[in-house]
């Protein structure tokens, strides 16, 4: 594509989105286990609220399975079930 045909048809290339792969999902992937506190960690947001798999790009057997093993850790008091912010960012 010469530069003349990119200014007649608008200047931009498509943008091509990759795909997202699970990663909980292939070789060498990480098993979901509610007592490992900080895999879950990085699924939970800044409010304490799951983050959904739009996001995190985690198949749908596997939220399931994420979800669970995160209120089974709350429920045995590994994770609170709310992020605090600090005192002093108010």
């Amino acid at each position: 594509m010469s530069t003349q045909e990119a200014t007649a048809t608008g200047g931009k290339r498509p943008f091509f989105k990759r795909r997202k792969t699970c990663p909980f999902s292939g070789p060498n992937a990480p098993a979901i286990d509610w007592k490992d506190v900080r895999t879950l960690n990085r699924y939970v947001s800044e409010r304490g609220k799951m983050m959904p798999s739009r996001i995190t790009a985690v198949s749908q057997k596997k939220q399931r399975e994420l979800a669970c093993a995160i209120k089974r850790a709350r429920f045995m008091a590994l994770m609170a079930p709310v992020r605090t912010e600090p005192e002093n960012s108010r």
